[in-house]
């Protein structure tokens, strides 16, 4: 199938930007069309570590996960700003099976050494994943899309027939928005928060989803710390709760004691983009348009997106 040269992305959150980059890499002219651009969008709320995170379906999230973690492993060997890797220790207070991930990790999966344990855990996987910095990250794809010609534009779409046309291709990652943009029902809020504290010298990331303080993550950025966390479903409540901060912190502490003293720069709330499944297919508008979907990424936006990407480019094939 043959298509224009041109295309709008509407939305300017990870999953927007990588999937313009992509296509303007493949030579195409590219717009940005968004709402929010960075540094108000979701994905400046991500804690962002690699970590394929309330996504489906499994065999296509492995396949996007793997390609997100070599695309990102190559930009931390790059020097790209943003990018780290950590050492990630999942969490079990039982024996628990190797990590359904495992393939996608290619610096491999191992147990985590008793030394490395909290006393309130029997075991854990751990590996060396990115991590992705979003107050430099997301202004990095800004600056890599506008230098190779695209160009952004922020206003609200209130219906993709406004940016349908004989001579254009949209690709739609409005994330959440897709929930009202199209009347897909199958779109919900899963809303998180996040405690962002003072990073005491920690360099290794925790997660418990399962065991005694399920949900908690411990996650290291350069010069500070973000702590979780809640994962709560068809929440719409953007209102931090100091409770819940309360708690998130409790946990945490206990999770890493070196925290004990680490300061409270802000909390912040954000509404992950869950679905059934992620959406990354084609549709022909029966006015004959073609919009091709990048959404639903659920708590791994950042773990998902320059796979996904690929797969956008590949639609136009």
């Amino acid at each position: 199938m043959s298509y224009t040269s041109f295309v709008t992305v509407v939305g300017c959150g990870v999953s927007g930007l990588t999937s313009a980059i992509r296509l303007i890499e493949a030579g195409f002219s590219v717009e940005i069309v968004a709402r929010e651009l960075p540094p108000e969008t979701t994905s400046n709320v991500a804690a962002a570590l690699w970590f394929p995170f309330r996504a489906e379906p499994r065999d296509r999230v492995l396949a996007w996960s793997k390609a997100t973690f070599d695309e990102l492993v190559r930009q931390h060997q790059a020097g790209v700003p943003g990018v780290t890797m950590t050492t990630f220790i999942e969490l079990y207070d039982h024996e628990a099976p190797r990590p359904f991930w495992e393939t996608a990790v290619s610096t491999g999966v191992r147990r985590a050494r008793t030394d490395e344990l909290h006393p309130d855990y029997e075991m854990g996987w751990a590996a060396d994943v990115p991590i992705v910095e979003t107050p430099a990250y997301l202004p990095f794809l800004v600056e890599r899309f506008s230098s190779l010609g695209g160009t952004i534009l922020q206003r609200e779409v209130q219906s993709l027939a406004e940016l349908t046309a004989p001579d254009r291709i949209v690709v739609n990652c409005t994330g959440l928005g897709a929930r009202d943009l199209l009347n897909d029902e199958e779109v919900f809020p899963i809303r998180g928060q996040v405690v962002r504290v003072t990073n005491p010298g920690i360099r290794r990331a925790l997660t418990d989803d399962e065991g005694p303080r399920r949900i908690a993550y411990t996650i290291p950025r350069t010069d500070d710390i973000i702590l979780g966390g809640v994962a709560v479903p068809n929440d719409w409540n953007r209102t931090p709760d100091p409770e819940l901060s309360n708690e998130i912190l409790r946990k945490c502490r206990e999770l890493e004691p070196a925290l004990a003293d680490a300061t409270v720069i802000e909390t912040r709330v954000g509404l992950r983009p869950g679905r059934t499944t992620v959406r990354l297919e084609r549709e022909t508008f029966p006015d004959g348009a073609t919009v091709i979907h990048n959404y639903g990424h659920g708590g791994a936006g950042f773990t998902l997106c320059w796979g996904c990407a690929n797969d956008v480019v590949a639609l136009f094939g």
